[in-house]
């Protein structure tokens, strides 16, 4: 974990913000095997990635409607993601779906934000999550508009990526980008989808694994 500032003036002063996220790390606890993890989901201000008519629901284990037809998922999603990941502090860390910010945020409270490279493909979101991660003090987050399935070339190789919306296929881009060793995290499929592990052996070669059917708005592009 690292220090910052953290922003609550935009929060409800009659909400207990921080015993209600207490409440939702006790919540997915039983999913995670890394404590880590748990600690970053109690460490992440999400009330501060939703909009204004949703921080009722902040804390709520369940995807809440963000605008422009996409959402920021359940908490219990991020943090299996995450644990699925195994990161570590120093990993260099694609994600593919910026959205509002928040699982950017929760991964930079594992591996340090300036490790965190997330590409959105909505022009307005992505400049709206460069200004919630900012503000709840991660700003050194890299975010960029472009589409999803390219992934960013200029900083690979990463230890991992992850996708936070549904993509038909691992892109030949991302899987080219992560290292040898390193690990694919994604929802596959249309109307039925597969979490997805891709782990990246020393010759190219993809070693997959699937964890459940999963539910993510589809990449666009």
């Amino acid at each position: 974990m690292f220090d910052r500032f953290r922003s609550s003036a935009d929060g409800d002063p009659d909400v207990d913000y921080a015993a209600a996220r207490e409440r939702m790390v006790d919540t997915v606890a039983h999913r995670i095997d890394d404590d880590r993890v748990l600690e970053a989901l109690e460490a992440v201000p999400r009330h501060e990635f939703v909009p204004p008519d949703r921080r009722g629901d902040a804390y709520a284990d369940r995807p809440l409607p963000i605008g422009d037809g996409q959402t920021i998922s359940a908490p219990h999603m991020v943090a299996v993601m995450a644990d699925r990941l195994d990161l570590e502090p120093g990993d260099e860390v694609l994600e593919i779906g910026t959205g509002c910010g928040y699982h950017a945020a929760v991964t930079a409270e594992i591996v340090g934000p300036e490790h965190v490279y997330s590409v959105e493909y909505g022009e307005e979101l992505a400049e709206q999550a460069r200004e919630r991660l900012a503000d709840a003090g991660y700003g050194e987050v890299s975010v960029r508009v472009g589409d999803g399935r390219n992934g960013w070339p200029e900083h690979a190789p990463y230890d991992a990526a992850y996708f936070t919306c549904a993509t038909r296929e691992l892109p030949d881009p991302v899987v080219e980008q992560a290292r040898p060793g390193g690990r694919i995290l994604a929802p596959v499929g249309t109307s039925h989808q597969t979490l997805v592990q891709a782990d990246k052996r020393a010759d190219g070669s993809l070693e997959r694994t699937e964890h459940g059917g999963v539910r993510f708005v589809q990449m666009r592009g």
